[in-house]
């Protein structure tokens, strides 16, 4: 893969006036509502991978939702940035002339580094429905722990590319116990705002959903919800709605509606690619080395951070290790990223004055799933857009969220699907292994069960009315709930504990952290718009008060 790169990484000074300036049009890009395309993005030149020696102003690693906000206002405010990315740049066509897979046709795109595939939904009529595959540097990362798999996007954008695009806000009663130490009314009041516009945030059409074929699946899901007295709501995505209807007409490129979700969509969802790093790249202070992997941050001797970084191949063997200095480091490579990387840095000795709190308040954001069995009379369709826009809301009342989620396997299944966000209050912590010298997570698959109460407030109430029946065939053999995993890893460097109130990491000045590890473990919604509100908020008094 080619790198997706731009500018230079030299030294330059900010001027006042330069910081004014770069002040001003972060304002002015909250106007913006991200319609770049990956065309005017592949358009930007590219730069070579960053060399080994260099000195950079700001590095950041990862590129996924708060890494790319913070490449984006440091480029404006004058800085030079160069971004560490550990997957591809996933902007070259393969042999069938796609850049992402089908998700009923995983190859070896599909998953980092298995030669299996490894799939959420894994199971079909009681039967295992995952795959042989060719070891790659793939775009999906099904990360093994005790008791846990978390999934992760691996890529230039990061979880935006994996991701359904559900854009979700949470209810600003919810938000206290989200992030208590935040204050809400500036959330709400800028960065929310600002966050959803960089993102291209949008709804369906009320009146097309009701009509088209490709959601009888969501109303389906609506009517047994109402029945049973839940409010139903639609939830705002980043998907480009517009194409999604000229798909269902047959005029364009199937992508959603060719089942295309959980490992990249080739048309109409705008990922990171084509809003935050298309409108950093186009700055030209900031290039990305994708296929680059940080090990090690350390103090430098004449100040700055001294980074190691392994650049490997697409088979995942490193092929060269380089060694570069920065003046500041924002770690942004996810809440397992950060995390283990920081455990691992304080346990080693390379950033020994980080406290204790790193490693801590990791949750799964309460991720449990869960199938239905309809009856003859409720068909949720062949045709099913891979894209979710409307949920069961009951976290008042029982503690959990539901997304109404598509299974595009392409026959009438009478299946409704359902991936519920819950209050679970389980924590889990890194640790440093020494004899492995891996990072481990303590997490313990009994932790599930408060999550499954909680989604069983909505579902044996629907069942009930319904006289339906929980589906047992889709994560094993007689197993109802998909209690194995998450998509929303959350904590584990928490705001205000293991950082200060903007991310500051403590006793390393000039390292900072702005990903989804900030929020403890919790968001009570879908996550992403919540790290990418955060990440608008820190880096905003960062630039403001640090440089």
């Amino acid at each position: 893969m080619s790198d997706s790169t731009s500018g230079s990484t030299g030294s330059k000074g900010i001027s006042r006036r330069g910081f004014i300036a770069g002040t001003g049009s972060i304002l002015g890009v909250a106007a913006l509502t991200g319609r770049a395309t990956a065309a005017q993005a592949a358009a930007l030149p590219t730069a070579a991978p960053i060399t080994s020696g260099a000195h950079v102003p700001a590095l950041v690693i990862g590129t996924g939702y708060g890494g790319s906000v913070a490449a984006l206002r440091l480029a404006q405010a004058g800085v030079d940035v160069h971004m560490i990315e550990m997957g591809m740049a996933w902007d070259t066509p393969g042999p069938d002339g796609k850049i992402f897979c089908n998700t009923r046709e995983p190859d070896h795109r599909s998953y980092w580094l298995r030669t299996k595939s490894k799939a959420p939904l894994n199971y079909f009529l009681g039967f295992p429905i995952d795959r042989n595959i060719s070891r790659y540097t793939g775009i999906l990362d099904a990360e093994d722990f005790s008791g846990i798999t978390v999934y992760q996007g691996r890529g230039v954008g990061g979880g935006s590319l994996v991701n359904g695009g559900m854009a979700v806000t949470p209810r600003r009663e919810n938000f206290g116990a989200v992030l208590p130490s935040v204050n809400a009314a500036e959330m709400y009041d800028i960065y929310y705002p600002r966050a959803n516009a960089g993102l291209g945030v949008n709804s369906v059409d009320p009146a097309w959903f009701d009509s088209t074929a490709c959601y009888q699946y969501a109303r389906v899901g609506r009517k047994h919800a109402q029945r049973s007295g839940f409010p139903f709501v639609f939830v705002p995505d980043v998907y480009d709605w517009d194409y999604m209807k000229q798909e269902a007409a047959g005029t364009v490129t199937k992508s959603a509606l060719a089942g295309e979700i959980l490992y990249g969509n080739n048309h109409g969802k705008k990922s990171l690619q084509q809003t935050y790093i298309a409108r950093a790249k186009a700055t030209g202070r900031v290039a990305i080395s994708p296929l680059h992997k940080v090990t090690s941050v350390a103090p430098a001797a004449g100040g700055g951070y001294t980074v190691v970084i392994d650049q490997i191949n697409t088979n995942g063997d490193t092929t060269a290790t380089k060694t570069v200095t920065a003046d500041r480091v924002f770690f942004a490579a996810g809440s397992v990223g950060t995390s283990k990387l920081l455990v691992k840095l304080k346990a080693t000795g390379a950033l020994p004055n980080l406290n204790d709190e790193v490693g801590k308040g990791w949750g799964d954001n309460g991720n449990v799933m869960c199938g239905r069995a309809n009856h003859m009379w409720d068909p949720t369709g062949s045709l099913q857009s891979a894209i979710p826009c409307s949920g069961i809301d009951n976290w008042a009342a029982g503690g959990a969220f539901a997304e109404v989620a598509p299974l595009p396997t392409g026959i009438e299944t009478y299946a409704s699907f359902y991936l519920s966000i819950t209050k679970n209050p389980n924590r889990a912590q890194f640790s440093w292994n020494a004899a492995t010298g891996k990072v481990d997570l303590n997490w313990q698959t009994s932790w599930k069960q408060p999550s499954i109460d909680m989604a069983k407030t909505i579902f044996d109430k629907i069942n009930s009315k319904e006289g339906t029946i929980y589906r047992t065939d889709l994560f094993g053999t007689y197993k109802i709930w998909g209690d194995h995993l998450t998509y929303h890893p959350l904590g584990g460097a928490v705001l205000n504990k293991a950082t200060d109130n903007y991310g500051r990491l403590t006793g390393h000045p000039g390292l900072y952290v702005i990903d989804g590890s900030l929020i403890p473990g919790n968001t009570s919604v879908n996550p992403f718009v919540t790290i990418t509100a955060l990440a608008e908020r820190n880096i905003e008094k960062i630039i403001a008060t640090d440089l």
